[in-house]
């Protein structure tokens, strides 16, 4: 698995079938992003069965077949839409695209699972909650850095056993590699893809919100920049934001297209978890300029302080838990209004901001 592209970041892990062969199958659609591999891996390891690939671009759907060659090249969209034993559509379309047709595989009577971030605006995402409640289908959400995280993982459980007290505070660090040359014309379209604390921005409220244990938020302050971009108007290469949650929690974040080219990663994610009776801190994609190894954890408490690997412990529970919530029409992976929420604050985040000149 390769660590220096976060465009073409895939992870993989063991697999943990929730399913049987056949008892779930899936359509990989929108091909627009590299992590639709990601996506489509989580839910193979978890049983499903990649039945039908579409996307306009030929190359595109060989390349995609090379590495799920079960999957079927589907003449259109509606080839997919129309077969009765898909019971979900994974995209990764251009993000302003992803809610459109978000809101076409619900009314179709199939669940969704778009990259993040899910929508661009916020009348997209009224339109998204509108869909989900009248068809019941599930709009679910690839908020990658927490739930394709195994220290991230960990973390949340560590949580839950009240390892560190009542969480208090989150800070996240989400520097990415920007890679200008290999980045599609869309990526450089403000309209096309939504602005830095819509699109990376994401991230770091949902995790937040899940740390926190919280189910709203106020922004308070957010700030966006094209500090050393000017080649791309458009782009918006740094941003930060800070919030405070209905129970009291408080967050600050920093999302940055400034990873230098000699990080061995795409990014040298980080988020700091300060609790009542401890702090923890998830070093995600390596421990820089010591350790390659992704997924370190340090924990301290009153017992002491805690250096945990946790890399091939908990795995990714969230893509089995999903395909059980789509059979079952049950929310143990996510809530719907959990997915909505993370992306309604991002979208208030980006709307509201101070560009700094």
């Amino acid at each position: 698995m390769q660590k220096s592209d976060g465009m073409n970041y895939a992870p993989e892990g063991r697999s943990r079938p929730v399913v049987g062969p056949g008892e779930f199958a899936i359509a990989a659609m929108a091909l627009d992003h590299g992590h639709i591999y990601g996506m489509c891996n989580g839910l193979t390891e978890a049983g499903a069965d990649v039945k039908w690939v579409y996307d306009p671009d030929p190359a595109r759907v060989e390349q995609f077949r090379k590495a799920f060659p079960g999957a079927r090249p589907a003449r259109s969209d509606d080839e997919v839409l129309q077969d009765p034993e898909v019971r979900m559509v994974a995209a990764a379309a251009v993000p302003n695209l992803r809610c459109p047709l978000g809101c076409r595989v619900m009314e179709h009577g199939k669940d969704y699972f778009t990259d993040k971030a899910p929508m661009t605006t916020l009348a997209q995402l009224d339109d998204a909650r509108s869909q989900a409640a009248a068809t019941g289908m599930k709009y679910a959400v690839y908020y990658s850095e927490r739930l394709h995280s195994e220290c991230s993982m960990y973390a949340g459980n560590l949580i839950g056993e009240g390892a560190i007290g009542r969480v208090l505070q989150v800070i996240g660090m989400g520097p990415h590699r920007l890679s200008a040359a290999a980045r599609p014309p869309w990526f450089f379209n403000f309209e096309q893809y939504g602005g830095i604390l819509c699109d990376i921005g994401s991230h770091q409220i949902e995790q937040f919100l899940h740390f926190a244990g919280a189910k709203d938020a106020s922004v308070t302050s957010s700030r966006v920049a094209n500090y050393d971009n000017p080649q791309y108007p458009e782009l918006e290469d740094f941003g930060d934001v800070s919030l405070v949650a209905d129970n009291g929690a408080t967050n600050y974040f920093r999302v940055d297209w400034f990873t230098p080219d000699g990080l061995g990663a795409w990014g040298d994610g980080r988020t700091f978890i300060l609790g009542t009776e401890g702090y923890m801190e998830l070093r995600k994609y390596l421990d820089v300029g010591r350790d390659n190894e992704s997924d370190q954890l340090f924990l301290v408490d009153g017992k002491g302080e805690h250096h945990i690997r946790t890399r091939g412990t908990v795995g990714f529970p969230f893509f089995g838990q999903l395909i059980l919530d789509c059979l079952e029409r049950t929310e143990r992976a996510m809530t719907q209004e959990h997915a909505f929420k993370a992306a309604e604050l991002c979208l208030i985040a980006q709307r509201d901001a101070q560009r700094v000149s």
